[in-house]
């Protein structure tokens, strides 16, 4: 295996290349051509669009297959930065880089000098030389986050300019909208960094384990040094921001064939809330100062869901520009044309120090009775499908599995933990002997952050490790739990035993 400095470079050899950077990262990728330009959204992958043609992303490895790349495509640059958003990466431990050849053959390592200020790494690059492709190893940061990089990499980032008054994001009319809208709705998560046009989403993540038992009204005024807030709640008047809001992008909803939305005050409270920290803050960001995260927001102002999102943005200065904002936007435009959402919540803040105005949008369906059986219900159904596909017998619920997996959602959003091990220690065979259960062998998969049944069965045939718990012959039982709250948002639990 070769072991490489920054510079450094080794040939790859032909098929599917494993790139894995373990640790507080998030790892990128960015698909250019010879010019080192991406050519729009698909050019980039990142958590919350994990695939691209030749490319996948999945935790902290990346999988690429040159020949799979679009048409064009030369170089695939990989990047890192910290998990948590705005963190310089001097204050962690240096990444290191591990590529690994078809049937998993270690090829190179490459850990770079330890970053100091900077917020993001261009860790390597795939790049095609000749008919062959090579690994040159980089290790160049940015001091400036995204914005140094978004201009390295063709993106058009907008500077105020104090003669002309305030920038705006939007181009004049007419003109089109250059920057990479993916890359827009990643901003907040890769640096931490205010982008002028950008929103920010929930990572969601997913671990599984198989192992035998042994045995409010708007303000109107701001103070100094404060936050001048507009909360979009309903009005008396039909001129109010809230009816025009709501017309906009209930007509959009129309447009896709989704049903209308109506406001509701806690989740306008909650936007509010959560607008206000990030313009005191200055940034975009799911989380605020104190680590209370957007959905958090939206549970303590009285809202129990069913599935939740959020729009998390810098820049519209109007309801109409937001709205238009999200239309552009691949990833924005999916969450507002969402059928399964019902209620909305919007709130606007401009921070009085940098002028800039950032907006919150929830958008949610409220738990209603029967709500958590039905859900668990379709997990069920979705699970015995891909089973029917591998030619397995159905699994039967189990209403003692149920129990435990239950407890165990609602238990992760409580004492807020993401884990198979509970904070008492406890393991999922633990939970399952706890309610009542003597089945011998246990298995459980968990999630967070998934909208939907569909979308949480999905992720988990997506991993070999939760694959292998759904499609494993020997069992014969589920139950399944299901819970909005917590940092995540939504929280779920397959438990499966024989």
């Amino acid at each position: 295996m070769s072991e490489l400095v920054p510079g450094g470079n080794t040939p790859l050899p032909g098929g599917t290349l494993t790139l894995r950077v373990p640790g507080p990262f998030d790892v990128s990728a960015l698909v250019t051509d010879d010019g080192g330009k991406v050519g729009g959204d698909a050019d980039f992958v990142f958590y919350n669009q994990p695939t691209a043609p030749g490319a996948r992303l999945h935790g902290d490895t990346l999988t690429v297959d040159p020949a799979g790349l679009r048409p064009g495509a030369t170089r695939v640059t990989v990047v890192v930065s910290a998990a948590d958003p705005g963190t310089a990466l001097g204050g962690l431990p240096a990444p290191t880089l591990v590529v690994s050849g078809p049937g998993g053959r270690p090829l190179a390592r490459f850990t770079p000098p330890r970053p100091r200020q900077e917020t993001v790494l261009l860790l390597a690059e795939l790049y095609r030389r000749g008919t062959g492709w090579k690994l040159r190893a980089l290790g160049q940061g940015y001091a400036d986050g995204l914005a140094g990089l978004a201009r390295d990499f063709g993106v058009d980032v907008a500077d105020d300019d104090p003669s002309a008054g305030p920038a705006s994001p939007f181009p004049a009319a007419g003109a089109p909208l250059r920057t990479p809208s993916r890359w827009s709705d990643a901003a907040s998560r890769l640096s931490g960094a205010a982008s002028r046009l950008s929103e920010a989403a929930a990572s969601r993540r997913s671990r599984s384990t198989g192992t035998p038992s042994p045995a409010a009204a708007p303000a109107t005024g701001a103070r100094p040094g404060s936050v001048s807030p507009g909360a979009f709640t309903a009005g008396p008047g039909p001129f109010s921001p809230a009816d025009g809001f709501l017309t906009l992008v209930n007509s959009a909803r129309a447009a896709a064939g989704s049903p209308p939305v109506s406001l509701d005050p806690r989740l306008a409270a909650a936007a509010q809330a959560h607008a206000a920290d990030m313009a005191s803050a200055g940034r975009l960001g799911t989380e605020s100062r104190d680590g209370t995260s957007v959905h958090q927001r939206v549970t303590a102002a009285g809202y129990t869901y069913l599935t939740v999102g959020e729009h998390l943005v810098s820049g519209p200065r109007t309801p109409e520009e937001f709205v238009d904002y999200c239309l552009r936007t691949e990833q924005a435009r999916r969450t507002l044309h969402d059928p399964a959402f019902t209620q909305v919540g919007l709130a606007y803040v401009t921070g009085s120090r940098t002028g800039d105005t950032y907006w919150t949008a929830l958008w949610a369906r409220p738990l209603l009775p029967g709500d958590l059986d039905r859900t668990a219900a379709e997990v069920t159904d979705l699970t015995n499908r891909e089973r029917a596909r591998a030619g397995l017998p159905p699994l039967a619920t189990d209403a003692l599995l149920t129990r435990a997996a239950q407890a165990h959602s609602t238990d992760m959003v409580v004492r807020q933990f993401y884990s198979h091990t509970g904070p008492d220690g406890s393991q999922p065979w633990d939970r399952a002997a706890a309610a009542g259960s003597t089945r011998r062998t246990i298995g459980e998969n968990i999630a967070c952050g998934q909208r939907s049944p569909a979308e949480v069965v999905e992720g988990w045939m997506n991993s070999p490790g939760h694959r292998a718990n759904i499609l494993k012959r020997e069992f014969t039982h589920i139950g399944i739990g299901f819970a909005g709250g917590g940092k995540a948002g939504t929280y779920w639990t397959q438990l499966f035993g024989a």
